[in-house]
């Protein structure tokens, strides 16, 4: 097989592979335009006879969107900018600087990484009670502001910066948290950004705990307020499909304007062990 058979092979393959995932949100868009009976109908029907766009005021004047958009947002930010800072500064730490049981404390960020996350759950939820923030803002936040995955992905960013960097900035008398502001970090903005596009899309899809920790609807997130459309005994899928497509359009967006330096900085996170 020739260089150019190969390559229309692969080409081929990855045109394929890209279709399969757009099918689903195809599906979406169409399945939000049809009626009750269509969205059920056996065999499926595929288009929709007449689009029903009224599916999408609808579906806005059961559900707060207003409010939903604005705890995700704030729950993503909240995440995000703690996530970002804490996960920088344990990660420099255990790549950059020597201590008596370093090796011991980034050992145990792997070990939280093995474990499932369902499992902190419950004490979670009792610190969030102790403190009282139950069914509010702040408690959607809390438990995304630390991160061992974050703490995993920067200190491989922190790891393959050259060493001559920060010996020069001691000489000059430069002190830890100076070397680390001005000279670590803008170097590994790459592994910050994608760390952040990580936590945000993390965030975005939680869907169990809002539902766990927030009752009161106004509270509660794009991922948890859709569940209120899924019925005991029925569901009308045309709303849910129209209210799924209300809720992830900001992420959709965000991709689109950021997946540069996403990939940029997964293609940079191995560089050094």
């Amino acid at each position: 097989m020739t260089k150019k058979n190969k390559n229309w092979l692969v080409h081929l393959i990855l045109i394929v592979g890209g279709l399969t995932m757009v099918v689903p949100f195809i599906w979406m868009l169409l399945t939000a335009l049809k009626t009750p009976t269509e969205s059920t109908a056996i065999p499926p029907v595929i288009l929709p006879s007449k689009a029903q766009w009224g599916n999408f005021s609808k579906v806005a004047d059961i559900l707060p969107f207003m409010a939903f958009y604005l705890n995700t947002g704030l729950m993503v930010v909240g995440r995000v900018v703690g996530s970002v800072f804490f996960s920088a500064t344990a990660a420099y730490a255990c790549a950059r600087l020597k201590f008596p049981g370093r090796d011991l404390f980034f050992g145990m960020v792997l070990v939280q990484m093995m474990i499932p996350s369902q499992i902190f759950i419950v004490p979670q939820y009792l610190i969030v009670q102790k403190i009282g923030l139950l069914d509010s803002v702040p408690a959607l936040i809390i438990p995304g502001i630390i991160s061992a995955f974050g703490t995993f992905l920067l200190r491989q960013f922190f790891l393959s910066l050259p060493d001559d960097l920060e010996e020069a900035a001691v000489l000059d008398g430069a002190s830890v948290w100076t070397i680390f502001f001005k000279i670590m970090l803008p170097l590994a903005r790459s592994g910050l950004i994608s760390l952040a596009i990580f936590t945000s899309l993390f965030a975005f899809k939680d869907l169990m705990w809002p539902l766990i920790v927030n009752n009161s609807i106004d509270k509660m997130t794009l991922a948890s307020g859709l569940a209120n459309l899924q019925g005991q005994y029925a569901t009308n899928y045309p709303q849910l499909m129209a209210g799924s497509l209300l809720a992830i359009w900001p992420m959709i967006l965000i991709f689109i304007i950021f997946q540069k330096k996403f990939i940029q900085g997964i293609a940079t996170t191995g560089g050094k062990l």
